[in-house]
């Protein structure tokens, strides 16, 4: 395993982590998630992302139970919470980024995952009902409070985040600046990592936690030939994935998949592998979060770490030919 530090911070992250969204307590038995978790540390993972609104809330219950079955020992690995969806609730101060709801949820969160902090708490979208100030404010008392280590944004701008970050700088009072951002990022997805966030880099030293690295699973070519009974989008809670995979735009994205295909038949690896360490490539991407149903999808895709020295310039600017969406 290769690790990486956080942005600028001293924090050390696996390259690959490993995330919850859909998979836990609703694509997949409890033993599996076990066995993929368990796969995930010995394989040299340390960081496991999750989320208040994953399963409404059980992804974090399966997840801090079986941290605690295993008995890994907190200096071992890192765990993440996210919050603005809510959990359970729908009433006005059971989601969003107030001061109330992000106090709320952390201890929420704590409870699910069984631990006494969370490493990363992230902010899962920008709220434009609550001031960027009161949220900064809300995590830095959390920090303080020793319940958060770190905490971050997830889907916003690049302004949005100067802002919190400038926020904190002179605001005094001991005001703690954003960490780190998850964004989505991979072969289609591309504007926000590699153009809008350029200047947060140095500017602020801003590390990135990456979601999505195989584009839904475009990536991997299984959607080549039509789309498998046993995906994402089979799943009731997800059919509004439904069109992204069956548009004029993902026929195109899927020919282009067809043609990366035979760039791994050159590198002698597969199409995940490679979607997986174009984004490693970037040495602006921290970790990038898999997820899996099945611990030999988890075990294919662990080696994409093996296939990042044969991206050599040559290679990827054949990629780079073949994706034909270079950020200006």
């Amino acid at each position: 395993m290769e690790y990486r530090r956080l942005g600028k911070s001293g924090l050390q992250v696996s390259a690959l982590s490993f995330g919850a969204w859909v998979t836990f307590a609703q694509q997949i038995t409890r033993e599996t998630a076990t066995q993929l978790m368990t796969t995930a540390f010995d394989a040299g993972i340390n960081f496991f992302d999750n989320a208040e609104t994953y399963a409404d809330g059980q992804a974090e219950v399966v997840m801090g139970e079986i941290l605690k079955e295993r008995g890994w020992p907190h200096d071992e690995f890192l765990v993440s919470s996210k919050v603005f969806f809510g959990a359970n609730g729908d009433k006005p101060n059971q989601k969003g980024l107030s001061r109330k709801h992000v106090v709320e949820a952390c201890h929420a969160a704590l409870r699910r995952l069984q631990v006494d902090y969370l490493d990363l708490y992230f902010c899962h979208r920008p709220d434009p009902d609550t001031p960027i100030e009161e949220t900064v404010r809300a995590m830095s008392d959390l920090v303080h409070q020793g319940k958060i280590l770190y905490w971050g944004t997830s889907m916003w701008s690049a302004a949005q985040i100067t802002e919190a970050y400038d926020l904190a700088q002179r605001g005094g009072g001991g005001l703690v600046p954003p960490t780190m951002e998850q964004p989505q990022y991979n072969m289609f997805t591309r504007d926000k990592v590699e153009s809008e966030f350029a200047p947060l880099y140095g500017d602020i030293g801003l590390g990135t936690t990456i979601w999505s690295p195989l584009a839904g699973g475009l990536l991997t070519g299984k959607y080549n030939e039509g789309t498998p009974a046993d995906t994402r989008i089979s799943l009731e809670a997800y059919d509004w994935l439904k069109p992204r995979y069956e548009s004029d735009e993902a026929k195109h994205k899927i020919e282009i998949v067809r043609r990366l295909g035979e760039v791994t038949k050159e590198l002698d690896t597969n199409l995940p592998r490679l979607g997986i360490a174009w984004c490693l490539k970037n040495p602006h991407v921290s970790t990038a979060i898999l997820g899996a149903s099945r611990v030999e999808q988890l075990e294919n895709n662990l080696q994409a770490l093996d296939v990042l020295p044969r991206l050599t310039p040559e290679v990827m600017d054949r990629i780079e030919s073949l994706l034909g969406n270079r950020p200006a």
